[in-house]
């Protein structure tokens, strides 16, 4: 049934060993060529998540939009990203993964392109849910195309090159946004328009180096599964969003909108067990592995994007830094993450075992929000290095080797599926997480600003409004008074978000203690495949499952 074809190249294909199906495995530099497109696109991805973060506040504030917007803005990739992964890591099963990395691609520069055009937060919102779904295809594609041309025992050298791109893109990407957002002949527009450049040259990068097998499989698209998830996953996240804001959470449209999100997903699980090529084939869950890596990934995720979300909010508003100084002062978590993601996938890679990183960064992950939890507007900034420093090496310790765990365990034809389940949760922590913890700060916000007020005295009273969840204060342009009030209300309100999101990261630790170490295979998932796509190799390929 299935057959594997070199993808996208001609006469010269075979000189790059593994990359044509065959057995023979890949030199380093060899995928450090075919890697060089896809970590550009990465870079891409994860750039444009991140530029906006210490953006926001300009942007919220010109687009007259609210803390409620302001969530919605970073929701809204989360929510596309989300809902869209499972079925890039389908399709990567079925077609083209080179062709899916450029569509991808294509879907993000015009999300971007678009949103920087927006003129009310609303369109900006419409605009960042495009970009979501191109975000989406090169999260979960990295991980998928890196599993076929790199077996598992070597991976973890690599899932280290990707690591450290996360960390440049993700400490780049605030530092980038703040010197736009602070150059006046720029403005925060060109944060959307700077990354169309980088996604064209990773299109012209990936044309010529990245070269794989495709596996045709003449089977349909799951799109009836792929609704029923999306539908899913934007309910229950239009629920957390509002909750506690438009509505009480506990209230009937509470109870309308879970129990909608529940039969949903219930109609999912139904349409997936009876489809021939499921977006998640359901049988992945009987490997206890899978569904523990996938649970631990959830919390995870809850705490990764609380980080970069919530960061830039507490160091603007609350210690009244600019935004570029708002993502120079995020170093000490993204250098953590740099080192600890490189220094572990190179130690993996060495030793085959993966477990003890795991359980490790639990233990920081959790340490590090814990003493976050304690922050105020006045914390000296040491306390915090230190504590973004734990959040951002248990974070660089769980992300890649929960997905590495995950393909180690899986058969060929299931690699694209299983990388994007994982990929997924960790998505769907954070859009949640973020959805939530956005609620929460609005609230937590509005009540310090009251009792802040209340304390100055009546005059101050009528100030109260305009300096609380409803807008995005400019500090600027507030008397001392009020504007410590401000700064005081979002040191306490950032704080009890990640206050809230430590035991989420206790329940990760918790979870990995139970996940079985596993020896690493030395076989890629090109190769595997190629045998499974011979006669004599199907039975041994079988065997992985």
């Amino acid at each position: 049934m299935a057959t594997t074809t070199p993808a996208g190249v001609g006469a010269g294909h075979a000189k790059h060993g593994g990359q044509d199906g065959s057995d023979a495995p890949m030199t380093h530099r060899q995928i450090m060529e075919a890697l060089s497109g896809l970590l550009l696109g990465m870079f891409v991805a994860i750039l444009s998540s991140t530029i906006v973060s210490n953006a926001l506040p300009q942007i919220i504030h010109d687009l007259h939009g609210s803390q409620s917007s302001y969530t919605w803005v970073v929701t809204a990739s989360l929510l596309a990203m989300t809902a869209s992964t499972p079925l890039w890591g389908k399709l990567s099963d079925l077609f083209s993964k080179k062709l899916l990395v450029q569509i991808a691609l294509v879907i993000y520069v015009a999300g971007s392109a678009a949103a920087g055009l927006a003129q009310n937060s609303g369109m900006l919102i419409a605009c960042r849910a495009v970009q979501g779904i191109g975000v989406g295809g090169l999260s979960a594609l990295a991980q998928i195309v890196m599993a076929a041309m790199i077996s598992p025992r070597e991976r973890g050298r690599y899932s280290g090159y990707l690591g450290a791109t996360f960390a440049v893109a993700t400490v780049g990407g605030p530092l980038l946004g703040g010197v736009i957002t602070d150059t006046s002949w720029l403005g925060w527009r060109w944060c959307f328009y700077v990354g169309v450049p980088f996604a064209v040259i990773a299109l012209i990068v990936l044309q010529k180096t990245l070269k794989l097998p495709v596996v045709k499989r003449d089977v349909k698209v799951d799109w009836l599964g792929a609704f029923f998830i999306s539908a899913a996953v934007t309910l229950l996240l239009v629920w957390v969003t509002l909750a506690g804001k438009n509505y009480d959470w506990i209230s009937w449209q509470t109870y309308v909108m879970v129990a909608g999100s529940i039969v949903l997903g219930a109609i999912f699980v139904f349409v997936e067990s009876k489809a021939s090529e499921p977006i998640i084939p359901l049988r992945l869950f009987r490997n206890k592995t899978i569904t523990l890596a996938s649970a631990a990934s959830l919390f995870v995720g809850i705490a990764m994007f609380s980080g970069t979300v919530f960061f830039s909010q507490y160091f603007q508003l609350a210690r009244g830094e600019s935004p570029t100084m708002s993502g120079v002062m995020t170093i000490p978590m993204i250098g953590g993450l740099f080192i600890s993601s490189t220094v572990s996938g190179q130690i993996i890679t060495k030793t085959g075992r993966w477990k003890a990183w795991l359980v490790t960064g639990g233990i920081l992950l959790t340490a590090g929000l814990g003493l976050l939890g304690t922050m105020r507007y006045d914390t000296p900034y040491w306390h915090l290095a230190l504590y973004m420093a734990l959040v951002g090496l248990g974070l660089g310790m769980m992300m890649q080797n929960l997905v590495l765990a995950t393909q180690n365990q899986v058969a060929p034809q299931d690699l694209g599926s299983a990388s994007s389940v994982v990929t997924f949760f960790r998505s769907l922590g954070g859009a949640v997480g973020v959805s939530a913890l956005g609620a929460v700060l609005g609230n937590r916000v509005t009540d310090y600003v009251k009792d802040g007020m209340a304390e100055l005295g009546p005059k101050a009273a009528g100030a109260a409004q305009g300096g609380g969840g409803g807008g995005i204060p400019q500090l600027d342009k507030l008397p001392a008074p009020i504007r410590t009030v401000i700064e005081s209300a979002y040191g306490h309100g950032v704080g009890d978000v990640f206050l809230y999101t430590a035991p989420t990261a206790l329940l990760a630790f918790i979870i990995t203690l139970f996940i079985k170490e596993v020896t690493l295979s030395g076989r890629s998932g090109g190769q595997a495949a190629a045998a499974e796509a011979a006669p004599a190799g199907t039975e041994g390929a079988r065997q992985k499952g």
